[in-house]
């Protein structure tokens, strides 16, 4: 395979995972520029990786990326995504790809205008323990599945896992919501650790989705992301079995349930340890193609993204069109308005619905 060569948009933290993967596997990607609009972020750029900076999408798209990945923020991505498609430029768009519902629905009708090729970077379903989990979901063993619960990811992302475990499309769901406050010890950020123990709130989001014979049900809070006490949860059950976490169970008769473990397994060097896959009983149900590297989960499933992207510049096959991001972020914003109003809330079919 070719060297992948793709442009950024953006220098912030988000930006730092995509630089992060190009500098761990330089034979497969290659960041040819980002658009930064402060000036030292230019030389940040070129000492610390090695990165050409450019002040405009004119400076990059000159290198000649396969794609640009829009990392910036919510309210700035609609138009860049304009741009890009009006320049012709193939775009991979951080979640979600516009703010509110009217954005959302003007940024569709401007793409398909302009014949925009987009897709978007969510990236949780193909995080390894995800796409493990998918793959019991769909090998039959515990038949249909018609409840998903996650608590994985705020907003879109644990929507986009719930939909995607329950292969729904955007059929409109009937949404239940609340909003839960409770006490929980400070964990710190994203950086560093508390530096005392303090008591804070903690909100809880809790969204269920009615699809008739499926449903779904989020659960989320934002201390799962950094605190040591929350931990993730996903739960599948189908007619003959379920999956907790890295476990399931399926019934092989009537009478004779069997027990199967998720398992990681992981490749050792020197100074660095990588995933190797993840497998059930003696099959490999999840290979990480990326393995020779020291990768994070969301790192994994970033490279992924880009190398489907790739995929999709050049052919046009598709992994997760700006309608799915669209569809996520349009039924999170549902579920926080139904919130609000201690009730529920029919979700509606929007423009970009698909069968």
């Amino acid at each position: 395979m070719s060297k992948i060569r793709f442009g950024i948009v953006g220098t912030g933290w988000r930006a730092l995972f995509y630089f992060r993967i190009a500098k761990a596997l330089p034979h497969m990607f290659e960041v040819c520029g980002a658009v930064t609009r402060k000036p030292e972020r230019i030389e940040y750029l070129a000492r610390e990786w090695g990165i050409k900076g450019f002040n405009s999408v004119d400076g990059l798209l000159a290198e000649k990326p396969s794609f640009v990945v829009t990392s910036v923020p919510w309210a700035v991505n609609p138009d860049l995504l304009r741009e890009l498609a009006k320049k012709g430029c193939p775009a991979l768009s951080e979640t979600p790809p516009a703010p509110d519902e009217t954005s959302l629905v003007a940024l569709y009708k401007d793409l398909k205008e302009l014949k925009g090729r987009v897709q978007v970077a969510e990236e949780y379903h193909r995080r390894p323990n995800h796409v493990a989990q998918m793959a019991v979901g769909a090998s039959g063993k515990l038949g249909r599945i018609t409840h998903a619960q996650v608590s994985v990811g705020h907003g879109y992302h644990g929507i986009s896992l719930m939909r995607r475990f329950l292969g729904m499309g955007s059929e409109p769901p009937r949404i239940w919501s609340r909003a839960l406050k409770t006490s929980i010890v400070e964990g710190g950020g994203r950086d560093k650790p508390p530096e005392k123990e303090l008591i804070r709130e903690s909100v809880q989001e809790i969204y269920l989705f009615d699809w008739g014979e499926r449903t779904g049900l989020m659960d989320f809070t934002g201390d799962q992301y950094s605190f040591l006490i929350r931990g993730e949860r996903v739960l599948l059950r189908g007619e003959r079995g379920e999956l907790s976490n890295n476990s399931y169970v399926f019934l092989k008769d009537p009478r004779t349930p069997i027990k199967r473990d998720l398992v990681r397994h992981y490749s050792s060097k020197l100074a660095s340890v990588s995933l190797r896959g993840i497998q059930s009983g003696d099959e490999w149900i999840y290979e990480n193609p990326y393995h020779e590297a020291s990768l994070t989960d969301d790192e994994v499933a970033i490279a992924d993204c880009l190398v489907r992207m790739d995929e999709f510049a050049r052919t046009g096959k598709q992994f997760y069109p700006v309608e799915e991001g669209m569809q996520d972020h349009y039924l999170y914003l549902v579920a926080q308005k139904a919130a609000t109003q201690d009730g529920s809330i029919e979700a509606v079919r929007q423009p970009w619905g698909w069968e």
